[in-house]
């Protein structure tokens, strides 16, 4: 799949949050207006990087992500040999090298799904919806990598108050993110749409896992 939306959607406005749109449905016509909403993935374990050598925080972002040993990425893990051979750099060089079918060590196999979204194709809904599926994503910021954990959003409505018509759309604030750098408090960073750069965040990546 695909968001081909520009990157002022996923901090301003998105009339969908999931695909097929809920902006008109009873769902979205039951959100609180104009109220900040804090969403999480839940469960993920905190993993810290061994070093600060890219391919480690690699390793450990990834470990967080998939929170499954036999995937990721320790001896013997399925995807343990293609995340020493991505790119810790390149968000889509990391989707190239995981992206297929591996194997665990037990002889089973899986297929691993990667979703890479360039920074002027992130749109709002499908962020959202992600998050809300429990899925955390890579996020490249500031030239650094972090696992996206959660958002902080809240629904505006617009609309012509002669006519009765109204749209509910989402509106992102916040994108909540781990640094595997760190276990202290330096771990948690927050993108903040209104004070941080736009054009220093490169990407994300989600990553999921199925038998095959």
């Amino acid at each position: 799949m695909s968001y081909r939306l520009t990157m002022s959607s996923l901090l301003f406005l998105s009339p969908c949050l999931f695909a097929g749109g809920l902006a008109g449905s009873s769902y979205a016509q039951g959100q609180v207006l104009n109220q900040d909403k804090e969403i999480l993935v839940p469960r993920l374990p905190a993993v810290t990087a061994h070093s600060q050598d890219p391919s480690d925080i690699l390793s450990a972002s990834l470990e967080t992500i998939f929170h499954d040993p036999d995937v990721c990425c320790g001896t013997n893990s399925a995807l343990g040999d293609s995340a020493l051979v991505a790119d810790a750099k390149s968000l889509k060089d990391i989707a190239e090298k995981l992206a297929g079918r591996h194997l665990l060590s037990d002889g089973r196999s899986i297929r691993v799904t990667a979703q890479y979204v360039a920074s002027d194709a992130i749109s709002g809904g499908p962020l959202i919806a992600m998050v809300l599926h429990e899925h955390a994503a890579l996020i490249q910021w500031n030239s650094h990598l972090y696992v996206l954990h959660g958002v902080i959003y809240r629904w505006t409505e617009s609309g012509d108050p002669t006519t009765g018509s109204a749209t509910r759309m989402t509106v992102i604030h916040k994108l909540l993110l781990w640094d595997a750098r760190f276990s202290d408090s330096r771990r948690d960073v927050v993108f903040d749409r209104t004070t941080d750069d736009l054009s220093k965040l490169r990407g994300l990546l989600f990553l999921q896992t199925a038998p095959q």
